[in-house]
Order: structure tokens, then sequence, then C-alpha cells
């Protein structure tokens, strides 16, 4: 079967993708000499999710309506006379939309902490897995001094710190605050799914629960493996070690794939912003029957150039006269009319069938 020339693309910038992250783990680890063969597993189903993630998303792209919001949107957020307004705002609505999750609190408190607790826990545990896994972050100890750690980040040195030290004890046990972060917040999000009856409604298991289960799946081993050696000396440490990284595997393999990957749509969201900026400032559309304005110029075009760019045609009568160039509410009167005209036509028709036999 012959692949379109879209999957073509997404394939070969996901490859491109995956080749740069594997050439940044081979320069970053110094030619794998900082690399953990331990850790091979988490590194190649990393590969993989850089691959589908980057496929997915350069595939979304491509569709008209996504491509129309991106170009449009990097355009205007690029215009020269308002870049500097744009960068300030940028940083806002990242403030604002993204840190403080602005815009799940609006849809309750508890759900806007739920997420806050996932996000942060998942960034903070993906900053420090991430960079450990590929030999980014390295520590040794210094020579004849076994009382601290030199931190290398890419195999420069960057800073010394103290083993038995609180920035030591804060450092290790990073991935332990990120569960705390999470576990909390994975409780309040199942809680919400399985009490409120609209969601429950609408939820579906793949793309609702099963993403909660797998973040609750890799906190509880997690905190078991530092249980284990905490507290355990070590007591079944190996079994639960495969079984962490089993999950985290299957989560990378299924990253591309779930729920998750709206990680990586949202800041889309911060472009979509900017186009709805330019387009209430610049010259609004009037509906060509009642003359009220009802969208801006910008949007009406762009979207009579993406139905045309999917093959839909909208034309009235005149080249000249779209359907959009109308408001939502005269549309309805127009297909009521329509209707009503393909009616009366056709109670005419038969009646003359009647008068005719």
């Amino acid at each position: 079967m012959k692949l379109p020339r879209e999957s073509w693309i997404a394939a070969g910038v996901g490859v491109g993708a995956m080749s740069v992250l594997a050439l940044l783990i081979l320069i970053g680890s110094r030619n794998l000499d900082h690399f953990d063969a331990a850790l091979v597993a988490y590194t190649f189903g990393t590969l993989f999710a850089a691959f589908g993630i980057t496929y997915r998303y350069v595939m979304w792209l491509q569709r008209p309506p996504t491509w129309a919001y991106f170009k449009r949107g990097w355009r205007v957020f690029l215009q020269p006379r308002n870049l500097a307004h744009n960068l300030a705002l940028w940083v806002r609505r990242l403030v604002s939309q993204f840190a403080f999750n602005h815009f799940i609190f609006r849809r309750g408190a508890g759900r806007g902490i739920a997420h806050m607790l996932i996000m942060w826990g998942c960034i903070l545990a993906a900053a420090v897995t991430f960079p450990l896994v590929f030999g980014w972050i390295h520590f040794e100890t210094p020579p004849n001094d076994f009382t601290h750690y030199r931190i290398l980040v890419f195999g420069f040195p960057v800073g010394i710190m103290a083993i038995d030290g609180w920035v030591a004890e804060i450092t290790f046990h990073a991935l332990v605050w990120a569960s705390f972060l999470v576990l909390p917040g994975v409780m309040l999000a199942m809680r919400r799914r399985m009490r409120d009856r609209g969601a429950g409604a609408v939820q579906r298991f793949g793309e609702d629960m099963l993403p909660l289960l797998l973040l609750f799946a890799i906190t509880i081993t997690g905190l078991a493996l530092w249980v284990s050696y905490s507290w355990m000396h070590g007591y079944a440490y190996e079994f639960l070690a495969i079984v962490h990284a089993a999950i985290v595997v299957f989560t990378l393999l299924w990253l591309p794939f779930g729920k998750f990957f709206h990680i990586f749509q949202r800041p889309a969201q911060l472009g979509v912003a900017f186009y709805k900026d330019a387009g209430a400032r610049g010259p609004q559309a009037s509906c060509r029957r009642c003359g009220e304005k009802y969208a801006s110029q910008l949007q009406v075009d762009d979207l009579i150039s993406v139905e045309r760019r999917l093959g839909y045609r909208y034309e009235l009568e005149e080249d000249a006269d779209h359907y959009q160039h109308y408001c939502p509410r005269c549309r309805r009167i127009l297909t009521a009319t329509a209707q009503g005209e393909a009616f009366r036509r056709s109670a005419d028709w038969t009646r003359h069938e009647q008068v005719t036999e």
C-alpha cells in the first residue's frame, strides 16, 4: 500500500528527531562513557517515543485547519511592530495558563489542584530522569575526596556538593518528591472520575482511566524502590526495579498514542490566542444579510481558504458570495428559507402531476 505524502514527511521528521536525540545522548554521555547500560530499555523507549510524538505532531500540523492556525499564528507573533508586546504577552500567558493552570482552575478548584500536582510532579520527574538516563548529568567523587560529589553536565564540571549535605539530600530524592506530588494528584483525579456523573458519562478507559493508572503504577513502584533500599536493606529491589522499568517503558511506548499526547499539543493553544488577538485588532466581517459583525475578517478569509483546500465549496450563486459571509443566525434563516422553497416546489410538482393524470 502506497503511503500518502504527509506520512512520508512525518516519518522523515520523526526519524530526524530521533536521530538528533540519539546524537545528543552520544555527545552528552561523552561517547557513552557516562551512560548506564542498565538503563538501555529506558533509552530505547524514549527514542521510540521521540519518533512517535514527532510523527503524530507533524501529521497533526499538516491538517489544513491546524496548518492555517500554525502558519498565521507565527506570522502574527513575529510581526516586527508587535514583537516586543507579543513576547511580554507570551511570557504572561505561559505563566498564567501553564505554570498556574488558570484554564483548569476555571473548571473547578479540585480539578485544578489535581492537574497542578500531576503536571509539576511529572515535570520534576522528567527533568531528573531523562538527563540521568541519557548520561547528560553525572556524579563522581573528586580525587582523594570522599565527602563530596562533583556534578558534571555533558561532561563539564558545573559544581560540587557535600555527600551528606541538604543539597545532596534534595537532589538524590527528587523523584521521591515528584512522587509525593503525582500521587495525591492522581487520587484526586480518580476520585472525580468515579464520583462525577458528568465525567463518568463521557469518559473512556483508554483515554481517561489508563493514563491515571499508569501514573499511579509508576509512582507506587518508584516509592517501593525507595522504601526497599532505604529501610528494607534492598529486599525485593531487583523485582521491583524490573516491574517499575516495564511500566515506565510501556508508558513511553504508549505516549504518542494516548491522552498524554495533549502535553505536546497544548502549547499550540498560545498561537491560537495570538491569532485571535490579531483578528480582534483587525477589520471585522459584517453579515451580508443583516449587517451585524459576527467574526474577524481574518478568520472568515482563512476559513474559506481551508474549506476550499479540503474540497468543500460553499459559494452562493455568484463567486463573490459565500456561505461564510453570513452570520450564524442568517445562515439558519437561509437554510430554512431554502428548505421551505424546496418543499413548496415539491408540493407544486405533486399538484401538477395530479392535474395531469
